[in-house]
């Protein structure tokens, strides 16, 4: 099993123009338009965001509960430690990590489409504050073809978290929304300056 996550994101200017590309070059829906709801846990003090670590329970299609570990340090794409498994009950898993001491400290929901090309996972993330793809392979080159194929600027990348993303917008427009959600941010729009980041589908 492979405990590694590699994958970069891009900023999006037209989101359905690239899902018609990935339909094009012959991509393979994984998963439908679903909506995800994502749960966030750390400890009273914030430990585990001062290490960087993420603890996370999402419902999508299914129940998972994901450790994520810090990312390596000068890396062309996101690498993490990611181990993630299904569970059964969402409430249940929800008490346990409660349980445990921990309790949410931000929630985030997104609406994702995913695919399959060339050897990696592609995912069209339509986020409260704009949409993006991720692209997740087994290595940095595999990673830069897709981008390729797909007509993304490798320049434009991001390895930033979307939780990261929402703080520096949060403080680049002084927000008070206590988490990354439709309901919080509604009204409010986002441009790729807000966001510190190039559509790279220009």
């Amino acid at each position: 099993m492979n405990d590694t996550e590699l994958e970069v994101k891009f900023y999006l200017s037209d989101l359905h123009g690239l899902e018609k590309r990935l339909i094009a070059a012959g991509a393979r829906l994984q998963h439908a338009r679903q909506h995800e709801l994502n749960l966030r846990f750390d400890t009273l003090d914030g430990s585990l965001t001062a290490a960087h670590q993420v603890l996370r329970l999402r419902q999508d299609q299914a129940y998972h509960l994901t450790f994520k570990g810090p990312a390596a340090v000068g890396e062309e794409v996101s690498d993490r430690k990611e181990i993630e498994f299904e569970v059964s009950d969402f409430g249940e898993a929800r008490r346990f990590l409660e349980a445990l001491g921990y309790i949410v400290s931000i929630s985030y929901d997104k609406y994702r489409t995913t695919y399959q090309l060339s050897g990696t996972m592609i995912t069209l993330d339509e986020m409260p504050f704009g949409n993006f793809a991720e692209i997740e392979g087994p290595d940095a080159e595999t990673i830069r073809a897709a981008a390729g194929q797909l007509g993304l600027n490798w320049e434009a990348r991001s390895l930033m978290s979307y939780l990261g993303l929402f703080d520096r917008v949060k403080q680049k427009l002084s927000l008070t929304a206590r988490n990354l959600t439709f309901d919080e941010l509604s009204g409010q729009r986002f441009t790729g300056e807000d966001l510190e980041l190039t559509a790279a589908d220009l």
